[in-house]
Formats: C-alpha cells, structure tokens, sequence
C-alpha cells in the first residue's frame, strides 16, 4: 500500500492556487490580448501558471501526487462551470447595470462543445505535463530543472491548442492558421518564462517546508 504524501506548507498552498487558477483561466480566455506581434487569448497565462504549479508539485512531492493534483483540478472546473450555466439561467435584477446585462453572458458564457473541449484538453495536457517532467528527471533530483520544465510546457501546450480549438472549431471555421498562431504563441511563452518561473517555485516550495510551522 502507497502511503500518500504528507500535507506540506508547498503542497498546500500550491493546491489552493492550482485550484484558483483552473477556475479563472478560462474566464480570462475571453480576452484576446497582443504581445508585440504575437497574439493569444489571454488564459494562456492562467494556464502556464497550472503548467508551473503541476510540475513544481512533481519535483516537490512525486508524480503521483502531482498527478492526483490535476485530476482534483477537475473538481473546482466542473463546479465553476456548473455555476455558472445556473447563474446564467437566473433572471438579472432590473436596476442591473444595463451594459453589464449583455456583456456578462458573453463573459462568462460557453457553448457546450467548447466546455467539453476545455476538460479534455485540460485533462490530457497538464497529465501530459507533469508525466514529461517526471520523466525527464531520470534518477537526479533537480537536474535541469529548467529546461525539463521547459520542455514539458512547451510540449503539453502544443497537445493543448490541438485538442481545444479541433474539439472547439472543427467543422464550424477554417483552424490551421488559428492554430498554428496559437501554437507559437504558447510555444514562445512556454520558452521565455517557464524556465525562471519553474526554478523560483520550486525555489519557494523548498523554504516553504523548511520553515518551521508557527505554534
């Protein structure tokens, strides 16, 4: 029997913001914003912060652990998700802000297809994340941790884009080129950021669980 592991500082901070940001990400993919010449709807960053806490809980606690943290993920995703389709049924107050009383749906609001296609993606692509860091570690703890960090985000956002905007758009618009501008995006993103901010996280977990807990 595999004893779990134990309920760290690390562990239990990165679970609460993990959970935060699988809820967020989403909403902050409505906004298409533009980074110099590349262009990306903006819960790339959300989701890279996810790419960043998964892999920094696999170095931290173990694969398993970081893996059993992305299935929970899906817990506070179909409760927000769930949430919202009812508060979106509910009539609006008449003294609610006119403009906000069309904007909100658009805001928060998703096609089935396209919340279907958030799961799958989500699921696959961070399990995915967390297996290539794990792996790439081989026996040495620490060992370019940057650059396994790298590659796994770099990877597993590629598998990302492929599955949300063929699930999403198949059939309904012209994909490749959305795609592809997608892809470099999240692929230029993944190689300019990861590396310093999967070396500070862990960095931060470490001192996490080394200082003592407060009596």
């Amino acid at each position: 029997m595999t004893t779990p592991a134990p309920l760290t500082r690390s562990l239990f901070i990165f679970s609460i913001l993990y959970g935060g940001m699988v809820c967020i990400s989403g909403v902050l993919g409505v906004k298409q914003v533009a980074l110099g010449p590349l262009a990306v709807e903006a819960g790339i960053f959300g989701f890279l912060i996810l790419v960043i806490l998964s892999s920094a809980v696999a170095e931290l606690h173990g694969q398993k652990t970081a893996t059993a943290l992305v299935r929970l993920g899906f817990v506070p995703l179909f409760v927000s998700a769930a949430l919202i389709q009812i508060v979106l049924a509910l009539p609006h107050d008449s003294g609610m802000y006119p403009p906000a009383i069309g904007a909100f749906p658009i805001v928060v609001g998703q096609s089935v297809r396209m919340m279907l296609a958030g799961f799958i993606a989500y699921g696959i692509s961070q399990t995915l994340n967390v297996m290539i860091f794990s792996k790439l570690r081989g026996q040495g703890e620490g060992r370019v941790l940057w650059l396994r960090g790298m590659i796994a985000s770099v990877i597993s956002q590629i598998v990302d884009t492929v599955l949300f905007i063929t699930i999403s758009f198949l059939g309904e618009r012209p994909i490749l080129d959305l795609m592809i501008g997608q892809m470099i995006t999240k692929v230029v993103l993944s190689i300019v950021l990861v590396p310093f901010a999967i070396t500070a996280v862990v960095a931060l977990g470490r001192r996490l669980d080394q200082t003592p807990p407060a009596n």
